[in-house]
């Protein structure tokens, strides 16, 4: 019986590197060291796509007999992107603009594995209603769960699911920021089979 091949996720996320868990699949996580400007004009889908390709082909590069898995996540409102806040008033700034709103997160979701060739990148839209929010609900969200590494500021996986009023998306763990549904597909054109590692 063949060795199942090494998997490696492209991302320092720890919510990435959570979800991945779930699958109960033995990984390494390394940092894929990829510029996430976006380029002039590029859109907020386009802009994830390329990154989660950039960060699996970078680190399956350096690993070529590796399985390797890249993500990345772009929320839109008002057909620009929104980023990771990183600040608590450009958090707060951001919740106030999506508030009673609805915002798109974009996450997409590649996997590369050089010796077979094999390159393949998916996009899992996630529509978010946001609720109509008060100064002191978005102050209160902030400071309890400090949601500045997350695009949008919104941490849907804790307390954030109190700021929404509906989610429409066919796979669930996009939001959180991988798509388990697609990883699987993937991994196993890949010729890693979750159900069979």
């Amino acid at each position: 019986m063949q060795a199942a091949p090494r998997l490696i996720l492209a991302s320092t996320s720890r919510y990435r590197r959570e979800l991945l868990e779930r699958l109960r699949l033995r990984f390494e996580v390394e940092s894929p060291g990829v510029d996430e400007s976006a380029l002039e004009g590029e859109s907020p889908p386009a802009l994830a796509l390329r990154l989660a390709q950039a960060k699996a082909d970078a680190v399956a590069a350096r690993h070529p007999d590796a399985v390797v898995i890249g993500s990345d996540q772009v929320a839109e409102l008002d057909d620009r992107a929104i980023g990771k806040p990183l600040t608590h008033e450009r958090a707060v700034q951001q919740l106030h603009e999506m508030s009673g709103r609805r915002v798109t997160f974009h996450t997409a979701v590649a996997v590369a594995r050089r010796d077979r060739g094999f390159a393949k990148a998916l996009m899992a839209p996630v529509q978010v209603r946001f609720r109509s929010l008060g100064r002191a609900e978005i102050e209160h969200y902030l400071r309890t769960e400090q949601p500045y590494d997350c695009a949008g500021s919104a941490k849907c996986e804790t307390l954030g699911i109190a700021l929404l009023e509906a989610i429409d998306s066919d796979d669930p763990t996009a939001l959180v920021g991988l798509p388990l549904i697609r990883t699987c597909a993937l991994l196993r054109e890949a010729g890693l089979d979750p159900l069979a590692a």
